[in-house]
């Protein structure tokens, strides 16, 4: 069972002990130490709040919109809801802030609060350190009896504002994509994937076809949209004869594509096609993070621009994307943020540029994966012990590797003649993440196994 506390939020498993795993009494102390932070700027506070399908959730939910009311905050309770959906809500409503209640892809005993600024926009560090030092002091105040807040419902459909915002996009062509009649299954994993990409899909003049569309949150299968994990859906796709396979994870901000013939795309690749899309149309820059697929800077090279990586953590890709005027960036597991949208993962906005794709090229989905470098990403992942030192571990591993170039601004990345290794800490489980890239899927195990066993000789 286990707690992690950190920049972006809290991030835990439902019971247990307080200040070990994420019990009510953690979930209260966050909440107030948020609204007292927005509180400290403003007399008056609105936070809008959303969750996904899990089993937890409203629980969750409910102990945070009544802690934010009894702060003295008014709340926006979106209920059910997407990561992209809340953060687009956000300055739709010209509200203080957000909280999302998720856990992304962990699995349904995980649940996490996650805030957002008034940009809707995950918060920064600055602001993050802020909100761990209230909880651990518990220095926030709670309202008197006159100045509890208020609680309502959105005026407008979130979904159909985040639609309508996604469709007037330039580089979203509806017209084109329903002159193809596309096919489309979509597992939704028994969360609130359905009720964004249901609604896009049939404004887009798709027939779609859902799996696993109930919002319960017991999750049908690992919630991550990785090829082992999606059987159901590539089955599916065969077995309905259609065009492409949409995978979503819980809070639907990670995105991965079955192509017509059932293979897995590789999450690695949602950006990259995507990408080459977009900057078909509007040239610039590119940034993904280093655990990411070198194929993105290649294909950004191809169009004459210029590619940037970042450190990993969806706010560390959004400072670099501001920072150089991305035009497209994200990251590896899925993840598209496109800042015409918003600057955040979005997998909706992912869908609706690569069926634009796939109609202007009128090609097939496997046809146009294959217009791309093809390398192949191994995850692996080693769990973290009371008596290891991350950081004494990756500075040895570094030294031991000093005669190949290290990147060491996020962990350790290795790089070799033929691929390289990224090892780091995970910022949302208690795991040293081991990535390796390669041409082929035997030299990356080999990379990945070859640092394995460095790691595994430092440790003793």
């Amino acid at each position: 069972m286990t707690l992690i506390k950190s920049i972006s939020g809290i991030r835990g498993t439902i019971g247990g002990r307080p200040g070990s795993n994420l019990t009510p009494i953690d979930i209260v102390e966050f909440a107030a130490a948020y609204a007292s932070h927005l509180l400290d700027n403003n007399k008056t506070v609105v936070v809008v709040i959303g969750r996904d399908g899990r089993l937890s959730g409203p629980h969750v939910q409910s102990l945070v919109v009544q802690t934010l009311l009894m702060m003295g905050v008014d709340v926006i309770d979106l209920g059910l809801s997407t990561t992209p959906t809340v953060e687009l809500m956000v300055t739709h409503l010209n509200a203080s802030g957000g909280i999302i209640i998720t856990a992304s892809h962990n699995p349904k005993e995980w649940n996490a609060l996650k805030f957002l600024n008034q940009h809707g926009e995950f918060i920064d560090a600055k602001t993050g350190e802020q909100l761990l030092n209230l909880a651990q002091t518990r220095q926030f105040n709670f309202a008197n009896v006159d100045q509890i807040g208020s609680r309502t419902s959105p005026k407008v459909n979130q979904f159909e504002h985040h639609i309508s915002q996604l469709l007037a996009l330039p580089t979203v062509h509806p017209s084109a994509i329903r002159k193809v009649n596309f096919t489309v299954v979509v597992d939704c994993i028994n969360s609130t994937g359905g009720l964004l990409l249901r609604p896009l899909m049939e404004r887009l003049g798709c027939r779609v076809i859902l799996l696993h569309d109930a919002d319960y949150g017991e999750f049908s299968h690992n919630p991550e949209p990785l090829e082992q994990n999606l059987d159901a859906l590539r089955h599916a796709v065969v077995a309905h004869e259609a065009h492409l396979g949409v995978a979503v994870d819980p809070d639907v901000d990670r995105l991965a594509f079955v192509d017509e013939q059932g293979n897995y795309c590789g999450e690695e690749y949602t950006l990259v096609m995507i990408a080459d899309w977009v900057l078909r149309h509007q040239p610039g820059s590119t940034v993904s993070n280093l655990s990411s697929t070198k194929a993105l800077r290649e294909i950004t090279v191809g169009h004459g621009q210029k590619y940037h990586a970042a450190a990993v953590g969806e706010v560390n890709v959004v400072t670099k994307m501001k920072e150089v005027e991305a035009t497209i960036g994200g990251e590896g597991n899925g993840g598209v943020i496109y800042p015409e949208l918003h600057y955040g993962r979005d997998a909706a906005v992912g869908v609706a540029l690569l069926l634009s794709a796939l109609a202007y090229h009128k090609e097939t989905l496997s046809a146009y994966r294959n217009r791309f470098p093809n390398y192949t990403i191994i995850k692996n992942k080693i769990q973290l012990t009371p008596e290891i030192n991350v950081d004494e571990l990756l500075s040895s591993l570094a030294a031991l590797h000093a005669e190949q170039e290290v990147d060491t601004q996020d962990g350790v990345k290795i790089y070799f003649d033929n691929g390289w290794v990224h090892c780091r800490k995970s910022n949302t489980e208690p795991i040293i993440r081991i990535y390796a890239e390669s041409t082929t899927s035997d030299e990356a195990h080999q990379l990945a196994y070859r640092v394995q066993i460095d790691i595994d000789e430092i440790l003793k």
